[in-house]
C-alpha cells in the first residue's frame, strides 16, 4: 500500500486534470509546481516566507548535493530533511541522476534540457548545461550497468552511485516522495544510445523498487516514483513508459531531454502507457508556456530552478512577459512589480526599489525577486487548476499566453 494517495477531481477530454495528493506531511493540489531547494534551502528565502508569502505547497531537494554536503547521516541525525530545513509540508527528493549524469563531456558543449538544434555526434557521457554551476561540477562520469562513478564538484573526490545507494540516501533524507535512480540522457544522444540508456534505467528501476520494498519502515512513510526516459524519440518514450508503468511504482516522473518543437508529442507518448490513476511529474521543466503544454497532456507535477535563478539575476515574471529589472527605465518606475499578479512582493515593493537593490548589490534584492517569481508560478498553477475544475482550461491558456508571449 502506498504512503500517498492521489484523487483526480476533474479530467478534461484533452488530458488535463486537477487533483489532490495526500502525503504524510500534508496535502497539495495538482497541477502543482514544486519549488526547488537544491541543498535543503530555496536560496535567499526562509521556509515560512515560502508558505505565507509565496503560497508554496510542496518543495523538492537534491540528493546529489545533500549527499556531498552535509551528508545523509547528518540529515538523518537531525530527524530527516523536514526537520533539518524546517519544512513542514510535502517534500520530494530527486535521485541524483540528473546531476551525476551532467558531469561528462557534454557539459562543456552548452547542451540544455531542450535541444536547440540537431546534434549528430554521439555523446555517451550525457549532460545538461547549467551556467550557474558550470564551473562547480566535476568532469568525470563513468557509467556501467551496475551504476556510475563520479567526481565531487567540491573537492574532486571519486564517489559511486548505484540504484541501491541512491535509495539508501533518500531513505535517510526522508522525503514524502522520492525518485528511482535513472540515467538522464543528453539531447545529443543518438537513438541507439537512448535505447541502451533506457534499458539500463529500467533495470535500475527494478533494483530501486526492490531496495525500497526491503525497508519496511521507509515504505510506510515514503512513496517511490519511477522515471520514464527515451529522449526525443516517441517510440522510445512509449516503450519506456510501458516498461516502467508495469513495475508498480507509486507515481511516475518524465525525465531526460526534449525538443521544444516536439515536447507535446514526446509527453503524449510517455504518458499514454502509464496507469491513469497515478500522479505524473515532469522533471526539471517549468516555464509558463511549458506548464500549459505539460498540463494539457496530463502532467500533474512540475519542478524547475528557473523562477529563482532568473530572480537572482534580476529577471521577473509578469503577466505581460519577463522583464529585466536592471533596465534603466525601471530606476524611476514606482509601479508594483506586477499588479496583474499581486502577491506580497508586488504589493509591498516597487520596480524602482527593487532596481535600486540590485544596482546596490543588496542581498534583499534576491529575496524580493525570488518571492515574486515563486508566487507568480504558484499563482499560475492555482489558476490553471481552477480553469480545469471549471472546464475553461483551453480558454484560459489562450488568454494567458496571448498576453504573456506578446
Amino acid at each position: 500500500m502506498s504512503s500517498i494517495s492521489f484523487r483526480i477531481e476533474k479530467s478534461l477530454s484533452s488530458g488535463a486534470r486537477a487533483g489532490v495528493i495526500e502525503t504524510p506531511h500534508g496535502v497539495f493540489q495538482t497541477p502543482a509546481f514544486c519549488v526547488v531547494g537544491t541543498k535543503g534551502t530555496v536560496k535567499s528565502v526562509l521556509p515560512i516566507e515560502l508558505v505565507e508569502r509565496a503560497k508554496v505547497q510542496v518543495a523538492l531537494a537534491n540528493t546529489y548535493h545533500l549527499f556531498l554536503q552535509p551528508g545523509e547521516e547528518v540529515v538523518r541525525e537531525a530527524g530527516g530533511l523536514h526537520s533539518f530545513m524546517d519544512w513542514h509540508g510535502p517534500l520530494i527528493t530527486d535521485s541524483g541522476g540528473f546531476q551525476v549524469f551532467s558531469l561528462g563531456a557534454g557539459f562543456e558543449k552548452g547542451i540544455s534540457k531542450f535541444a536547440t538544434q540537431d546534434i549528430s555526434e554521439k555523446t555517451t557521457a550525457p549532460s545538461v548545461y547549467d551556467e550557474d554551476i558550470r564551473t562547480q561540477h566535476g568532469k568525470l562520469a563513468i557509467i556501467d550497468d551496475e551504476g556510475v562513478s563520479f567526481t565531487s564538484h567540491i573537492d574532486g573526490t571519486l564517489y559511486r552511485f548505484t540504484p541501491e545507494r541512491s535509495v539508501e540516501i533518500q531513505h535517510a533524507l526522508g522525503a514524502d516522495i522520492f525518485f528511482a535512480f535513472d540515467e538522464c540522457t543528453s539531447p545529443s544522444a543518438l537513438y541507439e544510445y537512448q535505447r541502451e540508456a533506457g534499458e539500463r534505467t529500467h533495470r535500475w528501476a527494478e533494483r530501486s523498487l526492490k531496495a525500497h520494498r526491503a525497508n519496511s519502515v521507509a515504505r510506510k512513510k515514503q512513496a517511490l516514483f519511477g522515471v520514464v526516459q527515451g529522449g526525443r524519440y516517441t517510440d522510445l518514450r512509449a516503450w519506456s513508459a510501458k516498461e516502467i508503468g508495469e513495475m508498480g511504482f507509486d507515481g511516475f516522473g518524465i525525465g531526460g531531454s526534449f525538443s521544444k518543437d516536439d515536447l507535446g508529442q514526446a509527453l503524449t507518448s510517455a504518458i499514454e502507457p502509464l496507469p491513469p490513476e497515478a500522479p505524473r511529474h515532469l522533471l526539471g521543466i517549468g516555464e509558463p508556456a511549458d506548464l500549459f503544454e505539460g498540463v494539457s497532456r496530463g502532467i500533474d507535477m512540475f519542478d524547475c530552478v528557473l523562477p529563482t535563478r532568473l530572480a537572482r539575476n534580476g529577471t521577473l515574471y509578469t503577466r505581460s512577459g519577463k522583464i529585466n529589472i536592471l533596465n534603466e527605465k525601471y530606476i524611476r518606475d514606482f509601479s508594483p512589480l506586477d499588479s496583474a499578479t499581486g502577491g506580497y512582493a508586488s504589493e509591498h515593493f516597487t520596480k524602482a526599489y527593487l532596481a535600486h537593490l540590485f544596482r546596490a548589490k543588496e542581498m534583499l534584492a534576491a529575496t524580493i525577486a525570488s518571492l515574486h517569481n515563486i508566487y507568480f508560478i504558484q499563482s499560475l498553477v492555482h489558476d490553471i487548476c481552477q480553469s480545469i475544475l471549471e472546464d475553461r482550461f483551453d480558454a484560459f491558456r489562450a488568454d494567458f499566453l496571448r498576453t504573456y508571449l506578446n
